[in-house]
């Protein structure tokens, strides 16, 4: 069962999502239990002082324990103050008992083996495009707790079709294994045909990696509003919650265009500090873009490719799906996570003949240098040569302007749902 709030066209007000954790919540849920809350790191926009102070209140009382651990996935990791800060731990009563974790998906030591996808599986949930083991790894700290609570936002995704739900758990505190499969599975379905859409193979993936999963599983998922307030929130399974949440999305962020654009200029949140959460700028808009046309990375704050994956990805570059299918041998050794960014962030398009002819052309205006831009076959242009308000109101003449790029998907009005 999922319960939810009513649909507002606003944010709740700080009164109501306060009440909707204190009459929503089933306190018998968390009685006597060590709870781990699994968040999401400072790269997506939620309101989690309000929301993680509004449900410290409820079951901090009640249960044995509540820690926190932040689903990275491959993300850099966050110092404890600053985990605390996005929280809001200074304001709780308590805050002091709360344990502060990292997922740590490179030490093997603290991963534990739950389960596997067999050859069978992935053939199965793929329709044939892989079929191999998976191993499926999860953080081992679950050990340590009675219910593993997500607490998390939904949005339209270029991997898994809507974020949130078990997406916390896998890639959120998973392995790199199971991470690289499904991450090449989405590149090889291509983000055009998996951005905005729920049921999706690779959300398949997730959820069945999952119900491996030994402990206990909650949701609190929630929709953020343009303001960055708190839309509704459902709770329930991380399936079931989930799925409110991805319906409510869908109305939400998907924006409807009644035409392509030759030029869009995409403007990157502070936020997204390096390329590899950037690239969201790409994935929301590869739709609208006109064919042969130009999308602009407008980050003057980016100067890093990727803290973890940067040397990987300068060796590889930016390029097409077919340009590593046809290939497949020269990027045995690449993890397949850093493939399939490369060619989400470069988009759709095609090798004909041995030569890569991309669908439209991706530029960055960051503070990444001409010299490494074209050394990772991507576009350049200085971001002090652009000026934002020329690119406003010209929608007509087909240029587009997103001011905050990255979490609303924007789609033409003849496509399908």
């Amino acid at each position: 069962m999922t319960e939810s709030s009513s649909t507002m066209a606003e944010s709740l007000e700080p009164g109501s999502v306060e009440e909707w954790f204190a009459s929503r919540l089933p306190v018998e849920d968390f009685a006597g239990r060590r709870v781990l809350v699994v968040v999401p790191d400072s790269t997506r926009t939620a309101p989690l002082p309000l929301l993680f102070g509004a449900l410290h209140r409820k079951i901090g009382p009640v249960a044995a324990a509540v820690d926190v651990i932040v689903a990275l996935g491959t993300h850099p990791a966050m110092e404890s103050s600053a985990i605390a800060t996005m929280l809001g731990i200074e304001q709780i009563d308590g805050g002091d008992s709360i344990g502060l974790f990292n997922h740590e998906w490179d030490h093997p030591g603290r991963l534990k083996r739950i389960g596997t996808l067999t050859a069978a599986d992935t053939a199965e949930i793929s329709e044939g495009l892989l079929s191999e083991d998976v191993a499926v790894e999860i953080n081992s700290r679950i050990d340590d707790y009675d219910l593993l609570l997500v607490l998390g936002p939904v949005f339209p995704h270029e991997v898994v079709g809507f974020s949130g739900g078990n997406k916390y758990f896998f890639p959120g505190i998973a392995g790199a294994e199971i991470l690289n499969f499904f991450h090449w599975l989405g590149a090889l379905i291509t983000n055009a045909r998996i951005i905005g859409v729920s049921g999706t193979p690779v959300r398949e993936v997730v959820d069945r990696a999952a119900a491996m999963i030994p402990v206990d599983r909650r949701c609190v998922a929630f929709v953020v509003g343009g303001d960055g307030g708190v839309l509704d929130l459902f709770y329930g399974t991380p399936e079931d919650a989930w799925a409110g949440a991805a319906d409510l999305s869908n109305r939400i962020h998907i924006l409807r265009k009644p035409h392509p654009f030759d030029t869009v200029l995409s403007c990157a949140p502070a936020m997204y500090d390096e390329l590899w959460v950037a690239g969201k700028c790409m994935y929301k808009l590869e739709p609208v873009v006109a064919d042969g046309g130009e999308l602009i990375i407008y980050a003057p704050h980016l100067a890093e490719i990727s803290v973890t994956h940067g040397r990987l990805i300068e060796q590889v570059g930016y390029h097409v799906r077919d340009y590593f299918t046809s290939q497949p041998e020269r990027f045995a050794g690449i993890p397949r996570g850093v493939l399939a960014h490369s060619t989400h962030v470069r988009g759709g398009g095609s090798m004909v003949d041995g030569v890569e002819q991309p669908r439209i052309n991706v530029t960055l205006a960051t503070g990444l240098s001409e010299e490494t831009c074209r050394r990772i076959n991507l576009g350049w242009r200085d971001p002090a040569s652009i000026d934002v308000e020329s690119f406003a109101d010209r929608e007509d003449e087909g240029v587009l302007l997103v001011r905050r790029a990255g979490e609303h998907l924007y789609r033409l009005e003849e496509e399908l749902t």
